[in-house]
C-alpha cells in the first residue's frame, strides 16, 4: 500500500477540491493513460487493486506508471466513542483527484489490452474516467 514516508504534519483538514487539474493532464511516460473527468478522494487501497488489475490483465507485459500519489492523511474516530476529546487518528491516506488529472499510464501493450486493462482498473476506482491514447 502507497503512503509517505514522513510528513510535515501528522493531521491534515479536509479541504476544497474545486478547479480542474492542470498539472498531470496528458500521457507523458507511456502510449495509453486512464484520465479522471470527476473529482473524489482515491485510497491508497483503491490504487493498489488498481495496479493490480492492470498487471494482471495484461499478463504481466508491458509497463505501467502510477500517476497519482496518496499524501493526505485522513483520520476517523473509533466506533462507539462520544463526540469531543479531539481529532481522531490516521486511518488512511488519500490522493485528490481533480478532473483532467491522469491516474495511470500504460506502453508495451497493444492499444485493445490497454483498453481492457484501463477499463478493468476503473472499475476499482470511485471516480470516472476516460481512456487516452498519446497523440
Amino acid at each position: 500500500m502507497l503512503a509517505p514516508k514522513r510528513a510535515k504534519y501528522r493531521k491534515s483538514f479536509r479541504g476544497k477540491r474545486g478547479g480542474n487539474s492542470i498539472r498531470g493532464s496528458e500521457v507523458n511516460f507511456g502510449e495509453y493513460g486512464l484520465k479522471a473527468i470527476t473529482r473524489g478522494w482515491v485510497t491508497s487501497r483503491q490504487i493498489e487493486a488498481a495496479r493490480r488489475a492492470l498487471t494482471h490483465s495484461t499478463r504481466r507485459g508491458g509497463r505501467v506508471w502510477i500517476r497519482i500519489f496518496p499524501d493526505k492523511p485522513i483520520t476517523k474516530k473509533p466506533s462507539e466513542t462520544r463526540m469531543g476529546s479531539g481529532k481522531g487518528d490516521v486511518y488512511e491516506y488519500v490522493a485528490v483527484v481533480r478532473p483532467g488529472r491522469m491516474l495511470f499510464e500504460m506502453a508495451g501493450v497493444t492499444l485493445d489490452q490497454a483498453k481492457e486493462a484501463m477499463r478493468l482498473a476503473s472499475a476499482k476506482l470511485p471516480i470516472r474516467t476516460v481512456f487516452m491514447v498519446k497523440e
